[in-house]
């Protein structure tokens, strides 16, 4: 939209925006009133724009979020104040809770999505981390009114500093207000210069400030720079006390894959099986651009990937996202476990393609992560042949907002035993690796133990499957550790527990060949009158779990269990699920592989945790429908309560709206991805020749009907008719 004003008020349209010319040492004697000497003004921020192209101040609303002037990131705001959604077009960063810029108080942090307003200037900033050194000011939910003072402040120009190293404030009087902005006049001198723009005008009511606007233009008198005859202290603010629940909004909306940092959500999806270059099985990615910009198809033959297309690498099999460099657009994440490393068969790796506004591989160079080779822990231990590195992966935020990537290698072979396996940690400047064999990791390290098969994290927690550890006696029963992000003394996360069904307060019993821990899946989770999502829930898949009915046993007809984990790191079982648990649709049978597959979301990750934001989809993928063997299907519930009161069944045709019929050896259920928004089902050995994948709305996969369900498929919507098994991993 085009923003237009009165001729009366051009010359103040970009008023204040400003370069950031070197900072100055000079004492400051501000115009806009005085320097601030404490914390009270710490939620204003000074933002850097295009490394020193601009400058203007921000309003720090929520630890994530920004306001701030739209005219600060427009081309030209003096003609038009149209911004797109999404990264800033010039790197932006943030100093927030920093009242005197000499000093390293508060943080830094980049701005790495705008959501601008096109209804007056004004802008939310998402920050790449949540601040944690200032609390953000409240929204008024009253318009200023004629009369009433406000304060202001910001890190413009004075009367005699083109950027002061302190921030300022002062007094206006409100002139009068409209519907999205206020006029005001500075008091004793006061006026908002250059660089001011976004800077909060709050109303302070028993010494508690609310937010009621930004700052938007100014005539400015009597600020450096300006017109020696221009007396005028007057001004517009955009207003902000009617935004309240539009900034909760879009502060609870739960985080896209967005690759190319447009704010659209993109998908990525692995077709291991695809041939590359006549290479059997080489592998390859397609990338899906959300609002209809197109698609584009990664392998080892491009030169941005590292390595080169051999057969039977299967790249494209294991697939992460998250963004790795904090830019505002989502990383990806490859594990080619079969990977050949020189000479060295099936050592494997994992790729990073960081995103970019062009798309994924098209920015920064890639980031390959191979044993033996560069720094930390991976650099420490060499490839060797069967290692299986990259065979799981998760990838995620921490609390702290700091991005972490886990990296399993379940074929590492540790002390003379095969097969060991062993987990890789990234996250900043740490790079840890730990085992069985680490010290406070509970359990016996041994042959064919497979730790790091399976990987998920939360916020809060880590979590790796060994599904070949022995208990007791029963071999391939399988085991869970449970770890913190903080690391230890010996430098590796922090374990809190080790699970098995031999736990205490855990249902069932560890058997040979229940294999506990084959897939896993952890989000976190607000308990009620918790003020953050402190802890989290982990659901952990037994697909090997034989079921008895009377005197009928059924061989791996599969179970899910499911646990939360305390901030503390209490673990406490929540429920134990299968097709035999009270309310639960179908019945158990052999083969039926409950919990080949577990995918979990918390849709509302910011608010206190319910049934109906808390879900579950499991995949059953040996399920047989009828006559057709192996057609599989996927199952949901909640996370809370009982999971025979919210569970629903998704077969290929039913009414959640998943296409096709059910046919033999489909395995619905072996593939799955949960988001905020979608349940993932891929589809790759048919209906479609190549393979499918289909986005159920949560409400379809929750036992509604109609929602539109979303389908990408080789050949159709641009997506380039090749590969082979398009949907064996889903990001």
């Amino acid at each position: 939209m085009r923003h237009t004003r009165p001729v009366r008020l051009a010359a103040l349209t970009a008023a204040l925006v400003t370069a950031p010319l070197a900072l100055s040492a000079v004492p400051a004697h501000p115009v806009s009133g005085t320097a601030a000497s404490d914390a009270t003004y710490a939620y204003t921020a000074r933002l850097d724009i295009g490394d020193g192209t601009r400058a203007c101040s921000g309003t720090l609303v929520h630890a994530e979020w920004l306001l701030t002037a739209t005219s600060c990131f427009a081309d030209n705001p003096a003609a038009d104040l149209t911004v797109p959604t999404g990264a800033p077009k010039l790197k932006t960063t943030a100093t927030i809770g920093r009242t005197d810029l000499t000093t390293t108080a508060g943080q830094v942090l980049q701005v790495v999505e705008l959501v601008p307003r096109t209804d007056r200037d004004l802008v939310l900033a998402r920050l790449s981390r949540p601040v944690t050194t200032a609390t953000p000011v409240a929204l008024a939910s009253t318009a200023p009114t004629a009369g009433e003072e406000l304060r202001v402040a910001g890190y413009g120009r004075t009367k005699d500093e083109w950027a002061p190293l302190k921030l300022h404030t002062g007094a206006f009087s409100v002139d009068a207000s409209d519907a999205t902005t206020a006029t005001v006049t500075g008091k004793d001198g006061a006026a908002v210069c250059l660089g001011d723009a976004g800077g909060p005008a709050v109303r302070v009511t028993n010494g508690q400030a609310t937010l009621v606007a930004v700052n938007s233009r100014s005539w400015q008198g009597g600020c450096l720079g300006s017109e020696a005859n221009e007396t005028r202290t007057g001004g517009v603010a955009t207003r902000v006390d009617d935004l309240g629940a539009w900034v909760a909004a879009k502060a609870a909306e739960t985080r896209v894959t967005d690759f190319n940092c447009d704010a659209a959500e993109d998908v990525a999806v692995g077709d291991p099986k695809a041939s590359v270059a006549g290479l059997s099985e080489a592998g390859l990615v397609k990338v899906v651009y959300g609002a209809a910009k197109g698609s584009e198809t990664l392998h080892q033959d491009l030169s941005y990937v590292p390595g080169g297309a051999e057969a039977d690498d299967e790249f494209g099999g294991v697939l992460a996202v998250v963004d790795y460099d904090e830019d505002g657009c989502t990383d990806l994440a490859v594990g080619t476990p079969l990977e050949d490393v020189d000479t060295t068969a099936d050592a494997g790796w994992v790729t990073v393609l960081y995103g970019s506004p062009d798309g994924l591989g098209h920015g920064k160079a890639a980031l390959n992560l191979q044993q033996g080779t560069g720094t930390g822990a991976i650099s420490e231990r060499a490839s060797e042949a069967g290692d299986h590195m990259g065979a799981a992966l998760a990838a995620g935020r921490t609390a702290t907002g700091e991005p972490y990537l886990l990296i399993g290698a379940p074929g590492k072979n540790l002390k003379g035993y095969v097969d060991a396996g062993l987990v890789y940690y990234l996250r900043g400047s740490a790079s840890a690796s730990f085992h069985q064999d680490s010290p406070g990791v509970v359990g016996v390290i041994s042959a064919g133990d497979e730790f790091g098969a399976a990987v998920a994290g939360s916020p809060n927690h880590i979590a790796v499957g060994s599904p070949g550890e022995t208990v007791g006696t029963s071999a391939d029963a399988g085991m869970v550790a449970v770890l913190k992000h903080e690391l230890n003394a010996d430098g590796i996360p922090t374990p809190v527990a080790s699970v098995n069904q031999d736990t205490d307060g855990v249902s069932d019993a560890g058997e040979a060949g229940d294999r506990f821990g084959s897939s896993l899946s952890m989000v976190a989770y607000r308990p009620s009158g918790a003020s953050a999502a402190t802890d989290s829930v982990l659901a952990v898949g037994t697909p090997g779990e034989t079921l008895w009915v009377g005197t009928t046993s059924f061989a791996q007809a599969g179970q899910v269990t499911t646990l939360r984990v305390t901030g503390a790191g209490a673990v406490s079982e929540l429920a134990t699920i299968h097709q035999g648990t009270e309310g639960v649709n179908g019945a158990s049978a052999a083969g039926d592989g409950f919990g080949t597959q577990v995918a979990a979301a918390n849709t509302a990750p910011g608010s206190v945790g319910t049934a109906s934001t808390m879900l579950l989809a499991v995949g059953v993928p040996g399920k047989d429908i009828g006559t057709a063997t192996d057609a599989g299907i996927v199952q949901t519930f909640s996370l809370l309560g009982a999971p025979g009161d919210s569970d629903h069944w998704i077969e290929a045709g039913n009414g959640r709206g998943l296409p096709g019929t059910p046919a033999a050896s489909q395995l619905v259920g072996k593939y799955l991805n949960a988001t905020g928004t979608h349940l993932w089902i891929g589809m790759p050995h048919g209906p479609a020749e190549r393979g499918a994948i289909h986005g159920l709305p949560w409400s379809n996969a929750m036992g509604g009907t109609g929602a539109t369900v979303t389908t990408y498929q080789p050949g159709l919507n641009g997506l380039a008719l090749t590969g082979k098994a398009f949907g064996m991993a889903i990001r």
